[in-house]
């Protein structure tokens, strides 16, 4: 009978295994960890808080918040969150993850809204054609679209018709306001088409900026839809139609919401 003789390399091929799972253990570790940080950020979102020198500045009556920031003044990408509060003396609670948006191509000038403190040193003011988006805060009075409004809309909600224009030249009685001309006598040089032929106002929301409609200090602000993540706006905030669709589906006019725009870095 012959006895099987152990390879002179079979220990040493044990040991190498032995050390490539060891090799691979450690290896899968950071993987591992790097899928529960991703799963983590999901299921808790990042802490975004409101400005304490805005917050103290809302009515009592509104619970909620749309909360726009960008990093510097001049930059059109920023990110939208969303915060509510159960009673005007409850701490603000953060709703959802940022989402990307973008605002207005030049970025932000300081706008005319529910706000009362001035303007930060050497920040830009709003006005009519600037390409910027109003900082402040400001009202969300009414939805719009162009079909009838989506099941769960809880604003007040305009469909828009080929004669609804948005008035933006300040010298008419109807500046900064979106009419219909099938009841108003026109009186305006310059104007846009709210039934836009590239579908951007689909589904939006106005903003109540410059609500005295003071001439020259910039109309017809929304929230619409955008052309691409990076295409900055005419001055109005943009995203994609899945987040605007969230966002308008959870406005609620009967808690008052309001919306923040500022800098990331605002006390």
């Amino acid at each position: 009978m012959v006895v099987a003789q152990p390879s002179p390399n079979s220990s040493g091929s044990h040991l190498n295994t032995r050390q490539q799972k060891r090799r691979w253990f450690w290896l899968l570790i950071p993987a591992a960890l790097g899928i529960c940080g991703v799963w983590w950020y999901f299921q808790s979102p990042p802490d975004v808080h409101l400005p304490d020198s805005l917050a103290a500045e809302l009515p009592p009556q509104c619970l909620q918040v749309v909360l726009v920031q960008v990093r510097a003044p001049h930059e059109s990408q920023g990110q939208l969150s969303l915060h509510q509060r159960t009673s005007p003396t409850a701490p603000w609670v953060q709703v959802t993850p940022p989402i990307p948006v973008v605002i207005g191509k030049n970025g932000l000038a300081w706008g005319l809204g529910e706000h009362r403190h001035p303007p930060p040193d050497g920040f830009r003011l709003k006005l009519e054609g600037d390409g910027c988006s109003p900082a402040g805060i400001f009202r969300l009075p009414y939805a719009f679209g162009y079909s009838q409004a989506p099941v769960g809309i809880r604003l007040p909600y305009q469909q828009l018709t080929p004669t609804h224009h948005g008035v933006d030249d300040p010298q008419s009685r109807f500046y900064n306001q979106v009419v219909d001309t099938n009841l108003v006598q026109r009186d305006w040089n310059s104007h846009e088409t709210m039934l836009r032929e590239d579908g951007l106002y689909r589904f939006g929301a106005f903003v109540a900026h410059n609500p005295e409609n003071h001439p020259g200090k910039g109309s017809c602000i929304f929230l619409h839809l955008w052309r691409g993540p990076a295409q900055g706006t005419a001055g109005c905030t943009a995203m994609s139609e899945a987040d605007l669709l969230h966002v308008l589906h959870w406005l609620d006019a009967t808690r008052e919401p309001r919306l923040i725009q500022c800098l990331a870095d605002s006390r």
